[in-house]
């Protein structure tokens, strides 16, 4: 399985906004340029623009460029606007929820605790991080990750759970309740000047 290994800073530093919300990503000093005087940048062009834009969701989300192209060709296929059926795909993927639920700070952390079987999907092993999940699934956790993730909780005070899924922190287990629409995504992108760079 193709994936970045490289440092995750520069990529946030690349697009000029924090890809994660951890301290690391959005410290001021993180997000300038490097060197003495620093970068002073060049106007962008209308396909930088539009290119800075797709590099953000796909750095958010911590794709590599073909997964996000077959995910862009899956939504011009549905109905509607395509730039918001993008973002529920998107958001639907299985290490996506199980970060919007908290239970990891990270994309690449939830795609580890994925990867290495941890995660079931209605009682069935799940170790394909793009798997997606519908209405109505529930998501559990082996065991033996329970004490880990009542850790990544402590860690991470104050985090909002969406309102398109469920988490009971008790039992550990979440549910997907709903589609989830542009407005709760907790991330700023424009899905119009990327569907346009494909274009």
């Amino acid at each position: 399985m193709a994936r970045y290994l490289g440092p995750k800073v520069k990529l946030s530093r690349r697009v000029g906004v924090p890809i994660v919300d951890t301290p690391k990503h959005t410290a001021k000093r993180q997000l300038t340029p490097n060197g003495i005087h620093g970068y002073r940048g060049r106007r962008l062009r209308d396909y930088g623009v539009r290119l800075i834009e797709k590099q953000k969701l796909r750095f958010h989300y911590g794709m590599l460029e073909k997964q996000f192209r077959r995910t862009l060709d899956d939504a011009q296929r549905l109905k509607g606007n395509t730039g918001e059926r993008l973002m529920q795909l998107l958001e639907r993927r299985l290490d996506n929820v199980v970060r919007r639920a908290g239970v990891a700070r990270t994309i690449w952390a939830s795609r580890q605790m994925v990867a290495h079987g941890h995660v079931r999907i209605n009682g069935k092993k799940c170790d394909r991080a793009s798997a997606r999940v519908e209405v109505g699934d529930v998501i559990t956790f082996r065991d033996k990750i329970h004490s880990l993730i009542r850790d990544n909780m402590e860690s991470i005070v104050g985090h909002q759970v969406p309102e398109w899924i469920e988490f009971t922190p008790a039992e550990l287990t979440i549910k997907v309740l709903s589609v989830p629409s542009s407005d709760q995504v907790p991330f700023d992108v424009n899905t119009n000047l990327i569907v346009e760079l494909y274009r």
